[in-house]
């Protein structure tokens, strides 16, 4: 019997829950809490539905992102009254900023004890803001067949409001009165007979919730074929099917005969088998200002978030060119506030087709042909300097990564420093390498406990991280006995904030250290061991390799590299530029 009649309560949190499984929830992520037993009991006695209980809300939240990112479904996320939903707020706005849907329950007192100084109460009614597709207050709970069935309705919309018309953040607040155990009670007596749980749950549908539309952009070709100098900008894009969004953008770029300037977040980079035209070092390739000014284009076709590059934001800043930004969001995704047209659809449904007669018999090809040089070239100085170095550095992590991890291996990459090097220094390569990122508000919040998400019965995955992205979230290592899957950890201990290095504020010596570089001196082979992690000191690049070469299928682990933070600023800061300097082209 798939609905429990003991108490109003168990009646109203088992409909929720069985109307969520038949739309296709898998997965419940559960925080600790009184006021959410109903809610607990209910998902966590679900044959279809795993429950997974962790102590920490902002850990948890973050978990449930992770797993939610590699699925592309909603995963639920329940915690009890108070402040406990507030935790969730971090990882509520990551979700919303990179479409990862999150369906969100905080149990709540009842309206009469609420503003009257009763315990563990605060206002949760719109506690997101506006950082969710959608949000409402359920009503108390009712054995009435009426209010059953909009509570039915109503979880069904919440469910469609995760993913459609773009996948983000469902919030519903849940007021119970008590009892909160399930103590049996007579009142729903009469109700067992009364509900016939088929055609109760028969208008439910388990499928596709996108909006199945196409879009033409024929006019938008002809255009562009009309301008040789052109460039497409691949960042950062959710997507569940790399093939096809790999497929779209190649079969652009052939088209028109424009470079991609693939961010490393991208993953393009990663599946470079399909296509000629990748540019890669196109932030070193902006530190020449001669080639800056000679690769100016005439327009600009980006699809998804800009990339990390600050040069690349100031070069187009500086040009104001035209920009066509294809995007399914009704976001403005234009920092620059350039001349911006949008393109407010899917790159998966563009039709990306053009009538023989706007397609030129001979082509221009030498602004593509001047870009895939310098980038050729480029790549062959940044091989030639890695391979002269030999000890641990950060810059070179990158590299490795790019050309030692096993196929089709998930990647998490933190924010800050990890992120930047991988933008100059990740190699395209062809081994269908599965990036992952929390770059929607770019915050290190939450780092470990996405990245375990991620890796959560899914392929054996790594996270590169630097020391203080790890210690913000320590706490995400309490999921360890539930834990199922691989994750290795490649931790950059640097002591301290790398990325405020390359900022002005460093050299103001009487209080960096303390206020920005924040160093812990922290010993993590102990801090491995308080939590029973695996922990290995890496001492040459021989030695990482073979350990990164074939990746366990279980438990979790950290690859210490202790690297120095102010030697590996001046290298970038020195090499950046020398390596943009090209004597012929």
């Amino acid at each position: 019997m798939p609905l429990d009649f003991r108490n109003i309560n168990t009646l109203w949190s088992s409909i929720i829950v069985e109307t969520l499984s038949r739309l296709g929830l898998t997965t419940a992520v559960i925080c600790p809490g009184s006021r959410s037993t109903p809610l607990t009991l209910e998902f966590a006695s679900h044959p279809d539905i795993e429950t997974i209980p962790i102590l920490d809300e902002r850990s948890a939240a973050f978990f449930a992102l992770g797993i939610a990112k590699r699925t592309h479904l909603p995963t639920a996320l329940i915690c009890t009254s108070g402040t406990a939903g507030a935790n969730f707020y971090p990882a509520v706005i990551e979700a919303k900023e990179s479409q990862v849907p999150l369906l969100i329950f905080t149990a709540d007192r009842p309206p009469e004890l609420r503003n009257c100084h009763a315990g563990q109460t605060i206002d949760q009614v719109k506690l997101y803001g506006n950082y969710c597709n959608w949000h409402t207050e359920l009503s108390l709970p009712s054995a009435e067949i009426k209010m059953l069935s909009y509570l039915r309705q109503t979880i069904i919309t919440a469910w469609d409001q995760t993913l459609v018309p773009y996948r983000g953040v469902v919030h519903l607040n849940c007021p119970f009165r008590e009892p909160l155990s399930p103590i049996s009670a007579q009142e729903n007596e009469s109700l067992f007979s009364k509900i016939n749980i088929d055609n109760f749950f028969n208008n439910i549908y388990q499928g596709n919730k996108e909006l199945l539309l196409t879009y033409f952009v024929s006019d938008y070709l002809h255009y562009w074929l009309s301008k040789p100098k052109g460039i497409i900008i691949a960042g950062t894009f959710n997507t569940d099917n790399s093939y096809l969004y790999c497929k779209q953008v190649f079969s652009l770029s052939t088209l028109l005969n424009y470079p991609v300037l693939t961010e490393a977040l991208s993953i393009l980079r990663n599946n470079a088998q399909g296509s000629p035209n990748i540019i890669n070092t196109y932030d070193i390739i902006l530190r020449n200002s001669q080639l800056a000014d000679e690769l100016v284009p005439d327009i600009v076709i980006q699809v998804g978030e800009f990339p990390t590059s600050k040069k690349l934001r100031a070069w187009l800043e500086n040009s104001q060119v035209e920009r066509f930004i294809i995007d399914n969001r009704p976001d403005n995704l234009d920092p620059l506030h350039n001349n911006t047209h949008y393109i407010r659809g899917h790159i998966h449904d563009l039709e990306i087709y053009c009538d023989e007669r706007y397609i030129p018999d001979k082509p221009d090809l030498s602004y593509l042909k001047k870009w895939k040089k310098t980038n050729r070239i480029i790549n062959k100085n940044i091989r030639a300097n890695f391979d002269q170095i030999k000890e641990l550095s950060e810059a070179k992590l990158s590299y490795i990564l790019s050309k030692t991890l096993p196929e089709e291996t998930t990647i998490f990459i933190a924010n800050s420093m990890p992120v930047r090097y991988a933008e100059f220094f990740w190699m395209p390569n062809k081994r269908e390498l599965i990036p992952y990122f929390n770059r929607g508000a770019n915050g290190i919040e939450g780092t470990l406990s996405t990245a375990l998400g991620i890796a959560y019965k899914g392929k054996s995955s790594v996270l590169v991280t630097g020391d203080l992205a790890l210690l913000h979230d320590t706490n995400g290592w309490l999921i360890s006995k539930y834990f199922q899957g691989h994750l290795t950890i490649i931790l950059i201990n640097n002591n301290g904030g790398g990325i405020f290095e390359m900022l002005p504020i460093a050299k103001e010596e009487s209080f960096f250290e303390d206020y920005f570089a924040t160093p812990q001196n922290i010993d993590f082979s102990q801090l491995c061991a308080t939590y029973n992690i695996e922990h290995i000191l890496i001492k040459n690049w021989t030695q990482l390799k073979r350990l990164l070469k074939t990746l366990p299928s279980t438990g979790i682990r950290v690859l210490e590299l202790q690297t120095d933070r102010k030697k590996d600023a001046i290298w970038l800061q020195n090499n950046l530029e020398q390596l943009s300097i090209i004597d012929e082209i």
